[in-house]
């Protein structure tokens, strides 16, 4: 999956703020990604956050998984 820094990934489940979005601030074998509702910053390994993205937003085009 080509995810880089500064796309905004749409996850499959809301984070507990309400919002369903996340910017990529950091990637590599963990993504550090940050909630676009709230600012919350959360580093989580890459296989997990690759299987929960619905889809893939650079520059507010959707990009092929």
């Amino acid at each position: 999956m080509d995810i880089q820094i500064g796309d905004v990934l749409e996850m499959k489940k809301k984070h507990p703020c309400g919002a369903g979005s996340f910017l990529i601030l950091r990637t590599g074998a963990d993504f550090r990604l940050k909630c676009t509702g709230c600012g919350h910053e959360v580093m989580a390994a890459r296989s997990k956050i690759e299987r929960h993205v619905k889809r893939i937003l650079r520059g507010g085009i959707e990009v092929p998984k």
